[in-house]
Parts: C-alpha cells; structure tokens; sequence
C-alpha cells in the first residue's frame, strides 16, 4: 500500500508527481490570484498538492514448524501450512509491496529458507526446537530500520529440543520440560521488550500444549489462535491485515 494522504495540502515543489496535485484546490488559487476576468490563468505558484504521510512498511517473521510431529498419526500438516505461507507470501508482495515476509523453518536447529523454496520443504526427523527458531526471527528484525514488526507461528507441538552452548542437543519428548519451556518464555519477553509481537497459530489442540502456549503468549503479550488446518489461512490473513491497521497509522 503507497502513501496515504492526510486531507493536507501544501505548496507545490519541483518532483512532486502529478498525480498529488489536486485540481480543485490548484484551480481556486488560480480565481483568487488572477481573477477570470481577462481570462483563465494557471501558474506553478498556484498548485497544492496533497500532504502525504509515508506508510512506513511491516516486517513479518513467518515460522514454520518442520518436526515429525507435522506428519505424525497420518495427519498432513506440512502442506496446508506451505500453502498458507505461499498465499501470504502473495498477499503481501501484490497489496503491500513495501512490507518484507521472511520465512524461518525450524526443527532441531533453524535457518531461513526463500520463497521460491516452499513447495519443497519437507518434514525431518527432528524434535521442535522453538527457541533456534524465535532466535533466528529476532536476529532478523534487529536488522530491520522501520519500527512495525511482528513474528507468526505455525506449529503443532511443544518445544522439545534446545542446543547447548557446547553444541550439543538437549532433548526430551516427554511432556513440558521446564528447562527448554522457560528458555521459550524468555525469547518471548525479550521480543516483547523490543516491541515485536508473537502470534501464535496453535494446529494441535492437547490440553498441555494450549497451557504452554498461553503462558508463551502472556509473556509477550501477542496472541494466539487454536485452529484447524482448514481455517489457518483465515485467520493468518485476517490477523496480518488487523495488526497492519493497528501498528501501522497513517
């Protein structure tokens, strides 16, 4: 979305294009200067143009959990979840071309992956570390100048997996391990003190994933959705022109 007017108007100056130039405005300045009765005249001192705010971009961070989990118990999750992230992908390069939409996959480590690369992306034999993922997200926006920021989600389980400073994995399967939980909720206050909200798209619905995810979404103060498969682009697209509304003023 281009700049947006502010109901403003100013003098015209050398590089304004013309369609910011506002006929009506410009030819009643012209009536009041030079009067009509020796006929009509326009002069370049006469044009305003509309005043103009920039609309400053949005970076989104958009992670796609790839663990074993996402084809588990003969459920395809992987695919829906591509499609969505194409369709976003879409959405934001053809309505919003200054926005910017990174996609982070992660399983037992993160990396970045291109758009071009999504029909490919496959499910690994891997544990979901959450917080290589949020990690990587938060190293990206640091670099980002514009202020509006914001992470989405993807994910069907819990966080099961860290990397040790000495390079090995810490693992475990079994249920909420407070040690890599509590490492979770500490990236999301840190990216709540950097202002960058996290929404959450919870597609598994276990009860002791939803308390982890609402413990991880009060600690950065974003939000989360428990949806379907079905529903997920839905909402995704509903919720990315919501926050642009909110965090984006004219």
């Amino acid at each position: 979305m281009g700049d947006e007017t502010t109901g403003e108007f100013r003098n015209y100056v050398f590089g304004d294009t013309i369609e910011r130039v506002s006929i009506t405005e410009s030819l009643r300045n012209a009536q009041i200067n030079h009067g009509i009765e020796n006929g009509f005249k326009l002069t370049e001192d006469d044009l305003v143009v509309h005043e103009t705010n920039h609309k400053a971009q949005m970076s989104t961070i958009l992670m796609i959990d790839i663990s074993h989990s996402m084809i588990l118990y003969g459920e395809d999750r992987i695919t829906p979840a591509k499609k969505v992230a194409m369709a976003l992908a879409e959405l934001i390069t053809t309505r919003y071309p200054k926005d910017t939409l990174e996609i982070i996959v992660f399983g037992n480590d993160s990396w970045r992956i291109s758009i071009q690369d999504l029909p490919y992306l496959q499910v690994g034999p891997y544990h979901t570390n959450t917080v290589a993922g949020l990690e990587l997200a938060l190293d990206l926006l640091r670099r980002k100048r514009n202020t509006n920021k914001q992470i989405f989600m993807i994910t069907d389980g819990k966080p099961s997996c860290l990397r040790l400073p000495d390079g090995r994995y810490y693992k475990n399967s079994n249920g909420l391990d407070d040690y890599i939980v509590n490492k979770c909720y500490g990236m999301a206050q840190q990216a709540r003190k950097l202002h960058i909200p996290i929404t959450t798209f919870m597609i598994a619905q276990d009860p002791y994933l939803m308390k982890f995810v609402e413990a991880f979404t009060k600690a950065n103060q974003g939000k989360a959705f428990y949806t379907g498969l079905k529903g997920l682009g839905e909402m995704i697209f509903e919720d990315y022109e919501q926050n642009r509304k909110k965090r984006i003023k004219g």
